[in-house]
Parts: C-alpha cells; sequence; structure tokens
C-alpha cells in the first residue's frame, strides 16, 4: 500500500517541503513540491507544518489535499498499467498545484504565450489559413514582456486561469499607470491577453471563463493625421536639392496616392505594375494582411512615376527623410497628435508643428482621407484592406455626410492640372 510523508532537509529559513512516496519494500520516491517553509515553524512529529498561524493552517490543508490527490491518482494510473516513476509524481505535484495541465501545458501566461508563439507558423490566422504574421508574434513578444513585468511586481508567477475580469482591468492599469502607454495601446494589448486565453482553451489549458466577457473598448482615432491634396502640391513645389529628400518625396507622394503601409510601398518595383484589359495597374499582396491587392494608377500617380520610379530606402530613412520634405514644405499647421519623447521614452501629446507628426503611415491615410467620396468606398476598402465600412469610417474619421471639402479641395486641383495627360515611363531608378 502506499504511503505519502512531508519531510524538510534544510535547515535554511527557506527551506523546501519534499514529498516521500513510499509504494513498498525499497520502493520509494522524494521529490520538492515546490513550496518553503522556515523549519521552526515545522513539526517533525507530525510531519506537517505546526498551527500556529493561519498561513501554516492554509499550508496543512494544502498538504493534506495534494496528499489524497496523489494517493487517488496513484490508484488511476496503476489501474491503467502506467508506471509509477519520479516523473510521474513531479507531473501529477505540478497538476494539482496547477502549474500544468493534464495535457502537460504550463498554465502559466508567460509559458502559454511562448507556447502559441512557437506553434505560429500552424496557427489559424485571421485570413483563414495557417500561420501568424510577422505583426502579430511581435505583438506576443510585447505582451509577454508586460506580463513578466507585471509579474515582478506582484512578485509571483501568474497563470492562464487567474485572468478575469478584474485582472484584465488591473492590467490595463498597470500599463496605463506603470508604463505610461496611450490608452489605445493599453487596450491593444488586453485585447492580445484575451486571445491568448481563447487559445489557451483551444489546447485544453484550464481557464476562467470569466475572461469571455473582458470588454475591449472600442478607442476613438483622436488624431488623423493626413497631408491634404493642396498640403501634397506644396511639397510637390517645394524647392528642394538633396537627392535623399528628392527620392522620400517621391516616395511620400507616391503612397498618398495608392494607400499603402509603408512597408508594402517601399517593396513596390517596375513588375509590380501591369496591363489588365487595356488599364494600367498596381499589383501587389500586402506584407499584413496577406491580401492580394490591385490598384488603379491614377494620373496622379502616372505624373510623379513619369520620369522613374524611386530607389529603395529603409523604412526608417523614409521616416526621418519625409519629415525634412515636410519642414521645407512648410507644412507647419500646428497639429494635435503623439510625438516620442525621448526623456520619457514614450509617446506624448501635445500640439506639434505637423511635419514633426509625419510618418510613413500618413501616405494611406492621405489616400484613404482624400479619395473618400471621390472614388467608391468600396474600391478605396479594396485598396486599403479595411474589412468593413465601419471600420474604414472610423480610420479616416469621417462619417458618410464629411466629404464635401474634399470634392472642392480635389475639383480646385482638377482644374490647375494640364489638361494633357503624361504618358506612363516605368524605368527602375529615379532620376531626379
Amino acid at each position: 500500500m502506499a504511503t505519502i510523508k512531508y519531510i524538510l532537509q534544510s535547515k535554511s529559513e527557506n527551506a523546501p517541503i519534499y514529498l516521500r512516496l513510499s509504494l513498498g519494500k525499497d520502493n520509494s520516491l522524494k521529490r520538492r513540491i515546490g513550496l518553503y517553509i522556515n523549519p521552526k515553524e515545522w513539526s517533525t512529529s507530525t510531519g506537517l507544518p505546526k498551527q500556529t498561524n493561519s498561513k501554516n493552517k492554509n499550508l496543512i490543508t494544502d498538504l493534506r489535499n495534494l496528499k489524497e490527490f496523489i494517493l487517488k491518482e496513484i490508484n488511476n494510473s496503476s489501474s491503467k498499467g502506467i508506471e509509477i516513476t519520479g516523473d510521474w509524481l513531479v507531473f501529477k505535484i505540478d497538476v494539482y498545484f496547477e502549474r500544468i495541465s493534464e495535457s502537460k501545458q504550463s498554465e502559466y501566461i508567460s509559458d502559454v504565450i511562448k507556447s502559441l508563439k512557437d506553434a505560429s507558423k500552424y496557427k489559424k490566422n485571421g485570413k483563414g489559413g495557417i500561420g501568424l504574421s510577422k505583426s502579430r508574434i511581435n505583438s506576443y513578444n510585447t505582451l509577454n514582456n508586460f506580463i513578466e513585468a507585471l509579474e515582478k511586481k506582484e512578485k509571483k508567477k501568474l497563470k492562464i486561469k487567474d485572468v478575469n475580469i478584474k485582472f484584465a482591468n488591473d492590467f490595463l492599469k498597470f500599463l496605463i499607470e506603470d508604463g505610461k502607454y496611450s490608452e489605445s495601446y493599453a487596450v491593444k494589448k488586453v485585447s492580445d491577453l484575451k486571445t491568448v486565453c481563447y487559445s489557451a482553451e483551444n489546447d485544453g489549458i484550464r481557464v476562467n471563463q470569466q475572461f469571455k466577457r473582458i470588454q475591449i473598448p472600442s478607442m476613438n482615432n483622436d488624431f488623423i493625421i493626413y497631408l491634404t491634396l493642396s498640403e501634397q502640391e506644396k511639397i510637390q513645389k517645394a524647392d528642394i536639392v538633396n537627392e535623399s529628400l528628392i527620392n522620400a518625396r517621391k516616395w511620400l507622394l507616391l503612397g498618398c496616392n495608392i494607400g499603402q503601409r509603408g512597408g508594402d510601398l517601399l517593396n513596390i518595383t517596375v513588375d509590380n505594375f501591369v496591363n489588365r484589359g487595356g488599364l494600367e495597374v498596381i499589383e501587389l499582396k500586402q506584407e499584413k494582411t496577406g491580401t492580394n491587392i490591385t490598384i488603379p494608377v491614377l494620373e496622379k500617380t502616372k505624373e510623379i512615376i513619369n520620369q522613374g520610379l524611386p530607389y529603395k530606402i529603409s523604412i526608417q530613412k523614409l521616416n526621418t527623410y519625409i519629415k525634412k520634405v515636410c519642414l521645407i514644405a512648410e507644412i507647419n499647421q500646428p497639429t494635435e497628435g503623439l510625438l516620442f519623447d525621448k526623456k520619457i521614452m514614450r509617446k506624448k501629446r501635445g500640439v506639434y508643428l505637423k511635419w514633426e507628426l509625419i510618418s510613413s503611415h500618413v501616405c494611406r491615410r492621405s489616400f484613404a482621407s482624400n479619395n473618400y467620396g471621390i472614388l467608391p468606398t468600396a474600391l478605396l476598402m479594396q485598396i486599403t484592406g479595411h474589412k468593413t465600412e465601419k471600420m474604414f469610417l472610423k480610420y479616416i474619421g469621417k462619417n458618410s455626410l464629411d466629404y464635401a471639402q474634399q470634392i472642392a479641395d480635389f475639383y480646385t486641383l482638377q482644374a490647375l492640372k494640364e489638361k494633357k495627360e503624361p504618358k506612363l515611363t516605368v524605368v527602375k531608378s529615379a532620376s531626379n
């Protein structure tokens, strides 16, 4: 008959508690259970903590329950012909304390995130296929860093079953107050955590069902930074002599006319320009979404690339150069937005000169904002990659009646253009 006894083997103030399992003559196993106690609080006669305080009484309850659990599992395993080994004992101890699940998966949040990333090549993605994107994996890496920071603050490992409504609220508060992150960014991280919980549940790990009721606020897009058509005209006419800035200006204006993210924009080559049934279009596959996009080559696009495509640069250089381009072009309108502050190493809300807030993302939003009400919304959504009109309208900060000024601006500029349509000539390197 199997018997269990708890023992200490150390005289240190924080001695580990061992479980000794006797299965018969000359057949015993001894393993740490992951709990500790001061030997002065331990009774050698009972093999349990002394009942001197509530903490010890709770520990006694845990040890007795663990003993009953292990003995029950011995009977279950023996009836199935499973050998009782040291590894078996460690596994059952961890299962009891919910350090891992019966499927041998860790129940700690950081370990669940790691497992999710390890299996990223085979996880279902939002496009209905398999394989998580690089940006999604990076999001999980960042989430894990935040979880580890919270664990450090609370001085304990956090389990996936801990994630409930209160946990989500506390995590949100931690990111905003301790981390000094924006509310919209913090909300995204809570959303990522909720996704991790769904993944854990699908993998058979015990979760707190309350996580499904965690509300993800719909954040307003407070700062709609885009370049109007008149501002783009100023940029086009700006007196720029530096070759790198001339090249960056081409990328900026091209991006504002094809509505793609910076990474997709900079990957465009002459091979992306094709003729479909007499119509000049740009065809590409968006890196973030994996969506195949077809973009009509509009008149302004033809003007920009008439003398050749700009040469490729890094996204970091593009972001640096286009700020300088907009500075020279006097895009100086005081504009509210978020700007990175080196002192606090975070983006800081404030009113800045508009050129300071310009980055590659302005391209996609400028295209969407300026063409809303001009091109069919369905076509704009197909080009920008938005799935619903509601998402698209929120992205540009408009409603269905809010495009009169864009139309007026468009036709004013159209009247100033030459009537002769420029000939489309694409070459591999920029000549200006």
